[in-house]
């Protein structure tokens, strides 16, 4: 191959997806594409003695490829996701990454798998839709990956409590007033909830994203709030402290 054709090649790479430390995502034929918040949440998830982690919607794969990088090589990951093309391009994310052994993709809708596995999971994670159905969106895949068409947030809470350990976490990300409201859901069903995150674009910004953590099990609650960036527009200490063994430039 010609020296014009890889460096052509590469461009064509990072304009379809994103390049991290130590995995590439495609995402062109995805709905959703690589986001703050999912990389936020993969970041965040608590992995201490995780076994066994699901990703519901899992997208293009990024929060199944961050979860592998940060746990043991006996961890096994399962990523659910409905949407055809995006569940095929992550099945190919995982493939080309270091961790094509860990993770297995399943084009299927959560409501149904989940009833479907016997498999108990520590970690569930999901960046889930939050949008009303009606919201106008580019396309019909587009409009599934961001409304609750398909997944309300009952549904997630549902099948979260038939997957999960007694002593799991269930991991999401949300715009702040939708994660309050979730919360309060979720803590209806007798969830409880462990650690909070709040994240705001500077100090002088209210939060505009929660990172939450939830579980079956009751005990102490911690409370954090994250700046992504500080007074002088640079990404702050906390949010490189964070991310940065998955971001390039950190």
């Amino acid at each position: 191959m010609m020296k014009s054709d890889t460096a052509e090649r590469r461009k064509a790479l990072q304009r379809n997806g994103f390049t991290f430390k130590h995995f590439f995502v495609a995402h062109d034929r995805c709905a959703m594409k690589v986001g703050t918040d999912a990389i936020l949440l993969g970041a965040w998830a608590p992995v201490a003695r995780v076994n066994a982690v699901l990703d519901i919607g899992c997208g293009t794969g990024i929060l199944a490829l961050m979860l592998a990088q940060r746990t043991p090589d006996d961890v096994q990951i399962d990523a659910v996701e409905l949407d055809s093309a995006a569940a095929e391009q992550a099945a190919e994310n995982v493939a080309a990454s270091p961790w094509s052994t860990r993770i297995q993709v399943h084009q299927a809708s959560i409501q149904h798998w989940s009833q479907q596995t016997e498999k108990r999971y520590s970690l569930i994670v999901s960046n889930p839709p939050y949008f009303t159905p009606g919201v106008a969106c580019a396309s019909n895949e587009r409009d599934s990956a961001r409304s609750t068409r398909d997944l309300d947030h009952p549904d997630l809470l549902g099948c979260a409590e038939n997957l999960i350990t007694e002593e799991g976490a269930l991991c999401v990300v949300l715009p702040e007033a939708e994660g309050s409201q979730f919360v309060q859901l979720a803590q209806e069903r007798g969830w409880h909830l462990r650690y909070r995150m709040d994240i705001a674009d500077n100090e002088m910004r209210l939060p505009h994203r929660v990172l939450l953590m939830l579980s079956p099990a009751a005990g102490e609650q911690l409370n954090e709030r994250l700046v992504i960036r500080g007074p002088d527009q640079r990404y702050s200490e906390g949010f490189c402290s964070l991310t940065r063994d998955f971001y390039l430039f950190m």
